[in-house]
């Protein structure tokens, strides 16, 4: 009697390879799939990706990943990354140029945010108990609220200290959205993950390399070892249904049939992809609203500060930034700093050279006297425009499935956390799964 014959491989096609695409090419190749992955751009990445400016490796903009980003750790491993060489970790801290700030040691979550409650000096005692008690209730709530309720709403009853610095820095940097518009429910899971899901889960990890460096890179060269067909610089024009499968046009390639399909791609590619397969699905990905993130690179030679990454009050409206990055302490460039613009959609109607001057003005009044050894210089001005959707109460996100073998891989996707590096993993090794 002859041996059965293993069953043939499925094709699977990923559109997009940024950390979604990647993510679900990893999953895909790894229970034997045979994966095609097409980028429209010349690298993979996505938001998330090196660029070279005068000389330097430097990103598209500042991401840092936390200890609650447990997949996105996990994918780094299996590519061969070790995330302890390529990451700095460092307890939670929103310190800021004078030095005051609330700091989390390390250890038991409770007992971490408790112990740094406390000891946060900066604001008087009955603000540091009114936290505690707000954080209580949280807590007891199971961190979940009415979807339709912002930030703002949710974080009333805090000390304007407290808000002011802690609860509105914590909202720009987890969700790109001011916490008046930002969506609490959203918020108080990223809280609930990063604050209390484990020892170590709120440890900032800081890169202390590219973002390429990260995943997109060794990820390329995992996956070309393990045989999948990569096409860089070559968009995918449409997709055509063919008797259970789906027939894939590209720039450079004829209609390629594959057994199934993931649309890893921005969330207006993938609803001009699926706009015949699922007009509605196509509708919803097309509606999101979006903020951009301004990353200004400036050089003081011989400078270092006081911390690798320092938060900056937000007190004037002519001072845009909400953090700074010693890029020299993360293991980039001496004396070259990454100041961040979140939530930067008037500073990006403004320009480019408005926002830098303005950062440059903030920049010498934030700091001390003698800060910086050297003059600023500018070395480039950043704009993501379309870094994240704005994570508004009640917003609605397309589901993963599409169509029959066709399913969408993002930060976009509906999901529990905003749009970051973590939440485009997950989901696309959600793809994954969800085409077997």
């Amino acid at each position: 009697m002859p041996a059965p014959t293993a069953p043939a491989a499925r094709r699977v096609a990923i559109v997009g390879g940024g950390w979604a695409g990647i993510a679900a090419a990893v999953h895909c190749v790894s229970r034997g799939d045979s994966v095609t992955l097409y980028e429209m751009a010349p690298h993979l990445g996505g938001r998330a990706r090196r660029v070279d400016i005068d000389g330097l490796s430097l990103d598209n903009g500042q991401h840092i990943l936390i200890g609650a980003y447990t997949q996105t750790l996990a994918l780094m491993q299996q590519v061969g990354v070790r995330p302890k060489q390529v990451l700095l970790r460092r307890p939670l801290a929103l310190s800021f140029p004078d030095g005051s700030g609330l700091r989390l040691p390390s250890g038991h979550p409770l007992l971490s945010f408790l112990r740094g409650v406390l000891g946060w000096r900066d604001v008087r005692f009955h603000e540091r108990i009114a936290l505690l008690h707000v954080a209580t209730r949280w807590a007891l709530a199971g961190f979940r609220c009415d979807p339709l309720l912002t930030v703002r709403q949710i974080a009333a009853r805090l000390p304007e200290r407290v808000r002011h610095d802690l609860i509105e820095p914590l909202c720009v940097a987890a969700l790109n959205t001011p916490a008046a518009n930002a969506s609490a429910s959203v918020f108080l899971r990223v809280l609930r993950d990063a604050l209390f899901a484990g020892a170590g889960s709120s440890d900032l990890l800081l890169p202390t390399n590219t973002l390429g460096a990260l995943l997109p890179e060794p990820a390329f060269v995992w996956l070309r070892e393990q045989g999948a067909s990569l096409h860089l610089g070559d968009r995918v024009l449409s997709l055509e249904p063919v008797g259970g499968r789906w027939r894939v046009l590209t720039q450079h390639t004829g209609g390629i049939e594959f057994d199934a399909v993931v649309l890893a791609c921005s969330a207006s590619e993938a609803a001009r992809l699926a706009a015949a397969a699922s007009p509605q699905w196509a509708a919803t990905a097309a509606a999101f609203e979006y903020q951009p993130i301004i990353t200004v690179y400036l050089r003081s030679d011989g400078t270092r500060l006081p911390e690798p990454m320092v938060a900056l009050r937000a007190d004037d409206p002519h001072a845009p930034a909400q953090f700074v990055f010693d890029l020299g302490q993360c293991g980039g460039a001496a004396g070259v700093f990454a100041f961040v613009i979140s939530g930067a959609r008037a500073w990006v109607e403004a320009g480019l050279e408005a926002a830098t001057a303005a950062v440059l003005a903030q920049a010498e009044a934030a700091f001390a006297a003698g800060t910086w050894r050297t003059g600023l210089t500018v070395i480039r001005a950043l704009a993501e425009r379309r870094a994240t959707f704005v994570c508004r109460p009640g917003l609605v996100r397309p589901p993963a499935s599409i169509a029959p073998a066709l399913v969408a891989a993002g930060d976009y996707v509906d999901g529990p956390y905003p749009a970051t590096l973590e939440g485009a993993v997950r989901s696309g090794l959600a793809a994954g799964t969800l085409i077997r």
